[in-house]
């Protein structure tokens, strides 16, 4: 797997992967995304502030995510333990490579590129009725926090202790393969 930001070259591709992931979520029931949310300009807007990454196996787009600090004002209600938090926004694993453990690898990248970025904590928000995001999320240490209510239905905001202790195993590995 390669990691890299995401540039307007990839725009199209980004918006595909994601059409057919909001095909796959409505064919399992998860209505989360829609022709109102996620679309090409939220991409566009993440790719022009170089927030958005691109996730490549070979040359196919695997996954795609989006990290910040920036959230959604119901974020500020919420009870949160870590004081300097950054936000996952718009992850997404595309459908042709679902099942086979790579939302588990990507979010492990994400954590220790933030480790790395000097985050104490991960935040995010997951749609209640995607379980296959709950399990993800639940499976990787994630703690509920509060939550909020969205236009689509209720939303659990999460958050995860980052561990240096893994950011000291990355750099070691990353050492190694220099």
């Amino acid at each position: 797997m390669h990691y890299r930001l995401a540039t307007m070259d990839d725009l199209t591709e980004i918006c595909n992967m994601i059409e057919a992931a909001k095909q796959l979520m409505s064919e399992q029931g998860i209505e989360q995304w829609d022709d109102i949310y996620p679309v090409c300009e939220d991409f566009e807007e993440d790719i022009n502030k170089k927030t958005m990454f691109v996730v490549m196996d070979d040359a196919q787009l695997a996954a795609i995510y989006v990290i910040s600090e920036e959230c959604d004002d119901e974020y500020l209600k919420c009870e949160w333990e870590n004081k300097k938090p950054c936000i996952i926004h718009r992850f997404c694993v595309s459908p042709f490579f679902q099942n086979k453990g790579i939302g588990a690898t990507v979010l492990n990248h994400i954590e220790k590129q933030l480790i790395e970025s000097g985050y104490d904590s991960v935040r995010l928000d997951v749609f209640t009725k995607n379980p296959y995001a709950l399990r993800l999320y639940d499976k990787n240490g994630y703690v509920k926090r509060g939550y909020a209510d969205w236009r689509k239905g209720r939303f659990l905001l999460m958050e995860k202790k980052l561990d240096r202790i893994a950011d000291s195993v990355f750099l070691t590995e990353a050492n190694e393969q220099i």
